[in-house]
């Protein structure tokens, strides 16, 4: 497999870069880490006559606490980066861990969290975890920035809201009052999978009692869900397994999965079922995992 022609360009700032976009329209194509764009070029799905190229951009780079805004993950920065991140490892430790289960070393050197994130593809690890903490996605276009919940920057499979000329330069977890937090997967083989389903959840627990949830659903539905009825579920009771199993049955009437090579939609239900009731216990007595 050969990679087609193609004209790069590497600009010297974001604002460059999204001009670029906007010049050269629907021919042009962002790249960071290059681990879904070029394997999809090599196999004729995807064939950019432009490609402008972010891994050079310090910018996309940081990853930071700031008091009062939270933890700043650059768009640029790759999942061993977000893994081995101290910042993220004492802070929310299950966003590391989450990155350490996507795919396999070779693409987590490479392949990036914003890169991951704008391919929308409803199997990646990182977007459930995200979301379960309240993170936001930081959007700059031609025309400006803009700030969106990541849950709104998905609008179906391979599909975001982001406009040509628009990139993703950094995502924020916000301070909050989540006592725990974890991200679980299923898959096909021990390492390296795709997710058959994704799990992940934060809670907020107070003397034993539930006083916020969040339960986040991915490869399950077209974008990462959030299982709302199973999270009211939860409000203000005693933290229990049988209160996390009743979650995981609501949990499992929440989502929309399809049939494919990998899973039956029946099986997918019910390792949502499994796998939220397992969520909320690891979130709840382990803290964050």
């Amino acid at each position: 497999m050969y990679l087609p022609d193609f004209e790069y360009f590497s600009p010297d700032s974001v604002e460059e870069a999204c001009q670029l976009l906007s010049k050269y329209g629907s021919k042009a194509k962002a790249i960071a880490g290059g681990t879904d764009v070029l394997v999809k070029m090599k196999s004729d799905l995807l064939a950019p006559e432009v490609l402008i190229g972010l891994g050079q951009l310090s910018p996309l780079k940081k990853i930071e606490y700031v008091p009062g805004k939270g933890v700043v993950i650059g768009s640029g920065v790759t999942h061993n980066e977000v893994r081995d991140s101290k910042v993220i490892q004492e802070k929310y430790m299950s966003v590391s861990q989450a990155a350490h289960h996507m795919a396999n070393n070779q693409v987590r050197n490479r392949g990036t969290i914003g890169g991951n994130i704008s391919n929308a593809v409803p199997s990646a690890d990182m977007p459930p975890i995200l979301i379960s903490l309240g993170a936001t996605a930081t959007i700059v276009g031609t025309k400006g920035e803009r700030t969106l919940p990541l849950e709104d920057v998905f609008a179906g499979p391979n599909v975001t809201v982001l406009e040509q000329d628009e990139i993703i330069t950094e995502f924020v977890i916000p301070d909050g009052n989540f006592t725990g937090s974890t991200y679980m997967k299923f898959g096909l083989r021990a390492s390296g999978a795709l997710a058959v389903v994704g799990v992940a959840a934060a809670v907020q627990v107070e003397d034993g009692v539930i006083k916020d949830a969040r339960i986040v659903l991915g490869a399950v539905s077209p974008t990462p869900v959030r299982a709302k009825k199973a999270e009211s579920f939860l409000k203000d009771k005693q933290a229990s397994e049988e209160l996390f199993a009743e979650a995981g049955v609501i949990a499992s009437g929440e989502c929309k999965p399809i049939s494919d090579i990998r899973a039956s939609a029946e099986y997918r239900k019910d390792m949502v079922r499994v796998f939220t009731k397992r969520a909320l216990d690891a979130a709840v007595n382990k803290g964050h995992v």
